[in-house]
């Protein structure tokens, strides 16, 4: 995807997120997060977004810490999210394309990872505020979840702090099965999983369906769709695959 089509996403998911969040009320809860309420998606959210944003716009080299999340609440605290997601949405659409600037995972410049990461990650949070405000849920984009899919299998659990791990070698199977390329095999052991971009051989445990109901999935935020095999590596996800973001 073209960091362009991330901003329009990032831009669109934010703005879901907010409304969502808005008819919610802040002190509903939010099914797909336990133990946090709006209010608490919303301060996160919108840390991370004034976070991100200070690295294309001041040119950060190096990782550095996230302010404190505001005291705020209701509307005040609807106002900072929104302010700081534009504030995101105008950086990145308006940065140079050779910016430098610190980042975390493998991406083919600093813009463009961070165009992605904050894409999906305001992608995840708006489930989450439509969780707690109830009713339909937003659609995702099957190239979109794929991609997202990717983020998640190929660079945040190919890094030494997954805690995707098992005691003896086990296969891991993800498959999109509406998507002619999107299946994804996770070679798991004692250490960080081994990701390849393929179906080849036998699985353990294959995990199925559509792209746009495994992306949230496997960000732990809906059931999975279809489970065949070893369902406790299935249950391996579900307790170890958490992301922390500090």
């Amino acid at each position: 995807m073209k960091t362009a089509a991330y901003v329009e996403i990032l831009d669109r998911e934010g703005t879901l997120l907010a409304a969502a969040a808005e008819a919610a009320g802040t002190d509903a809860e939010v099914a797909t997060c336990p133990g946090w309420r709006v209010r608490d998606l919303l301060r996160h959210t919108g840390t991370v977004h004034r976070w991100a944003t200070a690295f294309v716009a001041e040119g950060h080299t190096g990782p550095r810490p996230a302010d404190e999340p505001p005291g705020l609440d209701g509307a005040p605290l609807l106002t900072w999210f929104r302010d700081g997601h534009g504030r995101l949405v105008d950086t990145l659409a308006g940065a140079a394309p050779d910016v430098r600037c610190w980042h975390f995972l493998p991406a083919p410049s600093p813009l463009a990872f961070w165009a992605r990461r904050q894409a999906h990650e305001t992608a995840v949070h708006r489930i989450d505020a439509e969780s707690a405000r109830g009713g339909e849920p937003t659609g995702i984009d099957a190239d979109f979840a794929v991609d997202g899919i990717d983020e998640l299998l190929c660079a945040f659990h190919t890094r030494p702090k997954s805690a995707v791990r098992t005691e003896e070698p086990r296969t891991l199977r993800v498959r999109a099965t509406d998507t002619p390329d999107g299946v994804w095999t996770l070679r798991l052991s004692a250490r960080p999983p081994v990701t390849v971009r393929d179906g080849a051989g036998d699985a353990d445990c294959e995990l199925s369906g559509p792209a746009a109901r495994l992306y949230p999935a496997l960000w732990n935020r809906r059931p999975f769709p279809d489970v065949t095999g070893d369902g406790s590596l299935a249950a391996l996800w579900r307790e170890r695959s958490g992301i922390t973001w500090k």
